[in-house]
Order: structure tokens, then C-alpha cells, then sequence
């Protein structure tokens, strides 16, 4: 056993990280037997498990949000303790080329430079340390100006999560992330007492920075829109930290002899998920976000998801009630296992047609008394991500968000399925978690289990393997019902680098 091989120092740590011995032998036993591919048999698509709402259906669909919505019955969850680092890569890389102040490269980065809602914060932070923004720029200082950018210095940005950076410019003001996501929740989940309710979940190193941001602009939101905001924040707990391993998956020490465990990655956020107690919950990432001259649309089809939820919801509810009070007879049935199929896109075993009646009355119970979500869908336009595919799982197949981590491309016949995919994943659901009668999920019972990530790292100089646990919304929700709806383009604006945010639709 491997716990034989723990000193008393290496439990202590264990134990400190909130995690148990067993915690770690499950951890190992993944490394060692390894992550399985998914079988995908063969992408969604319209008509094919991907849904487009009729503008017929539209108007029903927004009357139902917002009748839920009235109830106080909506929260808007934001992970958002990812760090902006990433971004800035091509920056760094600048920072290390000792020509960049008069090269090419400089001058078109001075170009651009007025152009970023950061720049009047940028110009403050330097005029305090004495010098001049202009001047910098005049003197071709570039270097010097990337220092006060990116490092403790000055914006400290690369360090910051990207919640805290400004994003966006308007004539009297300029907007963080974290700030668009409060305007934006406030058109879709305002209950009929004006109560906007909003979590996020941030790093614990940033906490004071996240909750200074709100009390400093909390009350001009709230008075501009006519709301009160219900902000909560968690952080990722952690006991979702995972040990590393070396690369012949024994566990990874440090230079002192330490045992070493990471971050499990953001399907370890399901906890802070499973903790909310509401009956929708819409899940959208910190980065995606628009000025207010692009929301309309956008907002227009988070009501359209929510009430094609709820729609659905209702119905499979209603459902629930009549097969565990065996109030359904040989018809009703019928009519109960055409929506699974047909709306819900829910896959029976082969031999189901066979069964005795309490046997598939039993199966449909079971499928049906599940957390519900319905995930938005753009067309594909080459962004790197995962994408909506039918998944093979023993006898049935069933509606999937896969990413391509997840898929053996070593196989022609799944790289071809892979490429031939026709939508992606923006991140962009809404989430049912109470049963027919009003309880809570434990979302920790519908998690897929094979589907960890591992991911080749290096610390010191020596490289190791990473564990992950099942995405948020890849393995973390396979036993959910899902249920995929086109949404617009629009509706996805991601930044991944800095220079996202000159794109048109961030202007």
C-alpha cells in the first residue's frame, strides 16, 4: 500500500490540506490505470440532439423566466478565480526582448495602448511613482511601461484574476468584468422586490481585492438600475486539491522532501455549485462579457434558455409525480417515454422495448428524477474548446460537452467525428437542481467518475503529472439530463489575451 510508504510528516500535510488517506489512494489509483477516452459517436447537431428555438416558442419562453424569476428562485454563478496571467503571455515575452523599446513590436504596442479601459488607471499608478505616461511613450520606454502593466509596480495585472481588470470604456466610466456580469444579471435574474442575486467564486489570495471592488461600486449599480444586489463569494475549498505525482505516478516531492498537491481544477468548483441553494442557477464565465450597446441580444437568450428549462422542468415534474404515485397508465407511459427521447434526448437500453411495465416505469424514474441543464450552443468558428457530441456509453448514448483532452485522435475514426463537429461550447447554462418535490440535489451523485483530467506539468525543473477533477460542465455533469439550444454568436466574447479586448464587439 502506498499510505505505507507516508511518514507521520506526509499525513500531517495530508490531513492539513483538508484531504484524507483514502482521498490520496483514490488519487493514485486514477494516475495509475489512467484516463479512458470517450467514445463519441457522433457530433450534435441541428435537428441531432442540437435544438433552435422558434420565434413562435420565444415569447412563451420569456414569460416563463420571468415568472420564475419574480419568485427569487434565480442565481447567477461566475467562476471567476482563474489569473489573468495567461493573458499577458505575448506581453512577458516583450519584457524579454531587449530590442522591444525600439522595435517593430513597441511601436505597435504604444499604438494600441490609449485604446485599453486600463489606460487613464495606468497613467494615475505611473504619475504616482513621478514619471510620466506620455513621456514614457515619447521616449520609446515600452519596457518601462509593460513594468507598471503587468507587476506589482503598477496595475499588478498578470497577477490579478480577471475579474478585477477593466475591460470595457463608457463616456463617464470604465467597467471590470466582474462589474458587467452585475449589469448584465441584473436584466434576468431581479426578482418582483428588485433583489438581484449573484456568486462568485474567487481565489483566496484576492478575496479583500474582490470584496473591496464591490463595496466600491456596489451602490452606483444598484442605484443606476433600481436593484439591490445579493452578492455571495466562495473560494475553491482545499480539499479539492489533488496530489502530484511523478512520471512513474508515485507521488511528486519537492526539493525539502514535501509532498506537492495543486489546484483540482475548475470541475472541483461542483462543491460551491452544490452549496447554493436555488432552483435555477445560471453558470457563464468571468471573461465573457459585452458592453452595453451588444446585451440585449444576449440577455434575450439567457431568458429564452431559462424558460426552455423551466419549460421542460415542469413537464418532466409533472411526470415524476404521476409514475411515483403509479398514476400512469400503459399510454401515459408512452407519452412519458416519447418526451424523454424526443425532448430530452434521454437514451434507454437496448433491450427496453422488452421490459416489464414496473421494470421500465423504474428506468424512466430514474433518468427523469435528475438535475436538469440546458446549455447554449454557437456555431463553430475554429475557437479552441469543447463542443456538443453524442458520447457511446455501454448500451445507450447520451448528450455530452467534450473536450478534445478527452478524445483519442490517435483514432481516424474519432478525430474525424471530432472535426466534423458543427457547434462549441461557450459556456453559456442554466441549471435546474431541485427534484419534483422541491429538494435539493446532491450534484456529487451524478458526477462521472472516469472522466479526471491529466496533464503533464514541471516544477523545478522536473516534470510531473497534474490531476483534475471532471470538468464543471464536461464530466462533473454527464448524469445531468442536457439538453443543447442554439444561441447567436454574440453571445460569445471571450478574452484570452489582452488584445481580445480591441475586438469590435469589446469596444
Amino acid at each position: 500500500m502506498i499510505t505505507d510508504s507516508l511518514s507521520n510528516h506526509d499525513r500531517k500535510r495530508i490531513h492539513h490540506e483538508g484531504l484524507t488517506e483514502e482521498d490520496i489512494v483514490k488519487q493514485l489509483e486514477v494516475f495509475k490505470r489512467g484516463i479512458p477516452p470517450v467514445k463519441l459517436h457522433r457530433p450534435c447537431t441541428i435537428g441531432d440532439g442540437i435544438v433552435v428555438i422558434s420565434d413562435a416558442e420565444r415569447e412563451t419562453l420569456l414569460h416563463l423566466h420571468q415568472k420564475i424569476a419574480q419568485q427569487g428562485k434565480m442565481i447567477k454563478f461566475v467562476p471567476a478565480s482563474g489569473a489573468a496571467s495567461r493573458m499577458f503571455r505575448k506581453w512577458f515575452q516583450y519584457t524579454d526582448m531587449d530590442t522591444f523599446n525600439t522595435s517593430r513590436e513597441g511601436g505597435d504596442f504604444s499604438k494600441i495602448l490609449p485604446e485599453f479601459a486600463f489606460y487613464g488607471d495606468l497613467k494615475d499608478t505611473i504619475a504616482q511613482n513621478g514619471r510620466d505616461l506620455t513621456d514614457l511613450i515619447k521616449n520609446r520606454r515600452y519596457k518601462d511601461i509593460l513594468k507598471y502593466i503587468l507587476t506589482p509596480k503598477g496595475l499588478n495585472y498578470a497577477h490579478l484574476p480577471k475579474a478585477l481588470l477593466k475591460f470595457h470604456t463608457y463616456p463617464d466610466h470604465t467597467r471590470t468584468s466582474l462589474e458587467e456580469h452585475l449589469v448584465e444579471a441584473a436584466s434576468y435574474v431581479q426578482d418582483v422586490n428588485h433583489i438581484c442575486r449573484l456568486h462568485f467564486t474567487i481565489s483566496d489570495e484576492h478575496t479583500s481585492e474582490v470584496e473591496e471592488l464591490i463595496a466600491h461600486v456596489k451602490e452606483y449599480y444598484e442605484t443606476k438600475y433600481c436593484i439591490t444586489y445579493d452578492l455571495s463569494l466562495s473560494v475553491q475549498l482545499p480539499s479539492t486539491n489533488t496530489i502530484a505525482v511523478a512520471m512513474d505516478n508515485t507521488p511528486f516531492r519537492d526539493k525539502r522532501g514535501e509532498l506537492v498537491f495543486r489546484p483540482g481544477g475548475h470541475g472541483a468548483l461542483l462543491k460551491n455549485l452544490n452549496a447554493l441553494d436555488y432552483d435555477i442557477i445560471f453558470l457563464k464565465n468571468i471573461d465573457n462579457v459585452i458592453p452595453d450597446r451588444l446585451k440585449p441580444e444576449t440577455i434575450m437568450y439567457k431568458q429564452i434558455i431559462g424558460g426552455y428549462l423551466i419549460k421542460l422542468q415542469e413537464k418532466s415534474h409533472a411526470y415524476l409525480r404521476l409514475l411515483t404515485a403509479e398514476q400512469a397508465n400503459t399510454s401515459r407511459l408512452s407519452e412519458i417515454i416519447r418526451f424523454c427521447r424526443e425532448e430530452l434526448f434521454i437514451g434507454f437500453p437496448f433491450d427496453f422495448e422488452d421490459l416489464p411495465v414496473r421494470q421500465k416505469i423504474d428506468i424512466v424514474i430514474d433518468k427523469l428524477n435528475r438535475p436538469f441543464r440546458v446549455c447554449g450552443m454557437v456555431k463553430n468558428q475554429g475557437e479552441p474548446g469543447g463542443g456538443p457530441f453524442w458520447v457511446e456509453e455501454g448500451e445507450t448514448q447520451s448528450l455530452q460537452i467534450i473536450e478534445q483532452a478527452q478524445v483519442d485522435l490517435s483514432s481516424e475514426e474519432q478525430k474525424r467525428i471530432w472535426s466534423s463537429s458543427t457547434h462549441f461550447n461557450p459556456v453559456d447554462l442554466v441549471c435546474g437542481v431541485k427534484d419534483y418535490k422541491g429538494q435539493k440535489f446532491d450534484l456529487d451523485r451524478f458526477v462521472d467518475e472516469n472522466s479526471y483530467f491529466i496533464s503533464q506539468k514541471s516544477m523545478e525543473g522536473r516534470d510531473l503529472k497534474a490531476l483534475e477533477f471532471p470538468g464543471l460542465w464536461n464530466g462533473a455533469m454527464a448524469r445531468w439530463n442536457t439538453v443543447f439550444v442554439e444561441v447567436p454568436i454574440i453571445t460569445f466574447n471571450p478574452v484570452k489575451t489582452i488584445v481580445d479586448l480591441l475586438r469590435e464587439e469589446h469596444r
